[in-house]
């Protein structure tokens, strides 16, 4: 009776005055609102982890050290934009996430576009002799495909229903898809500097880009992530295949700022060509209105 009670006359009164608060505030607050939530409910979690894998935070952090905390931050995500959704009276459909067959099919359309995309970038550099095969390291690769697949479906989905779909989506209430589509990238961009700062700098521009054609994924979609999410976790999974088994060195015959500052595509002329390249063919599409 005594929980009941307490329901009734104090939770039910708080949460609809939230409700009616959160529906009607700007965009600015709800997206706030969003990220200190996610983040106050990850920074616990955080600490447990490092606590029990004994983390020295002196030095800094090894990827086998990054990937278990970036994968419980992205975990917590679906559940904190739930709640938000309770909120504002939305759904996981609103931002984009349509679990259906067309979705799957969009999936599978912008993971080959990734990796086309990719694949022909490389191609030039190697024959510009830029780059070079590491052919001895193919034997590496078998092992670690479907691992790396599962992360990078997993970080492609949830940054697309994070920053393609949440806040792209509020941004648009507000504001026209051209500044939503640049504000929403910013953020996007700049985020990634929690990871790392040095080799993200450089990447920057290059990031914003690529949030930018990510944007026009979900516009040439007819609003689905499908082509997005499909499209992103193709650019993680090739690019962590190639430099975890080390399949390219550069020789050095270029500037690495035409090939990527400290090794990373984004950071170099070539990766940013790739993305607006990738962007045109988005565009058409769009402008053809050709969704899936």
């Amino acid at each position: 009776m005594f929980l009941k009670f307490v329901l009734t006359n104090l939770f039910e009164p708080s949460f609809n005055y939230l409700l009616a608060f959160m529906e009607h505030a700007s965009v600015l607050v709800v997206v706030m609102a969003f990220f200190i939530c996610w983040v106050g409910c990850w920074l616990p979690v955080a600490a447990i982890t490092a606590i029990a894998l004994n983390f020295q935070f002196s030095k800094s952090l090894q990827p086998e050290q990054k990937l278990p905390l970036m994968v419980s931050l992205y975990l917590l995500a679906p559940l904190v934009l739930w709640g938000f959704m309770r909120l504002t009276n939305k759904s996981f459909s609103d931002y984009g996430l349509l679990v259906n067959i067309s979705m799957l099919t969009s999936l599978a359309l912008g993971f080959g576009l990734g990796v086309l995309s990719l694949a022909i970038m490389f191609t030039c550099e190697y024959f510009l002799g830029w780059c070079s095969l590491q052919k001895s390291n193919f034997k590496l690769v078998p092992p670690m495909l479907l691992p790396i697949l599962l992360i990078a479906l997993l970080v492609g989905g949830i940054e697309e229903l994070v920053f393609r779909g949440f806040l792209l989506t509020e941004f648009e209430r507000d504001y026209p898809i051209w500044l939503a589509a640049v504000a929403s990238s910013c953020i996007f961009a700049v985020l990634h500097l929690v990871w790392e700062q040095r080799e993200t700098i450089p990447q920057l521009p290059g990031l914003w880009l690529m949030g930018i054609m990510l944007v026009l994924a979900r516009v040439a979609d007819a609003g689905s992530l499908g082509i997005a999410w499909g499209l992103h976790a193709a650019l993680v999974w090739a690019i962590a295949t190639i430099d975890t088994a080390q399949l390219i060195t550069y020789t050095g015959k270029v500037s690495e700022w035409f090939t990527g500052k400290n090794k990373k595509p984004l950071a170099g002329v070539a990766g940013i060509i790739c993305v607006l390249v990738t962007s045109l063919i988005l565009w058409v599409f769009s402008t053809f209105q050709l969704g899936w």
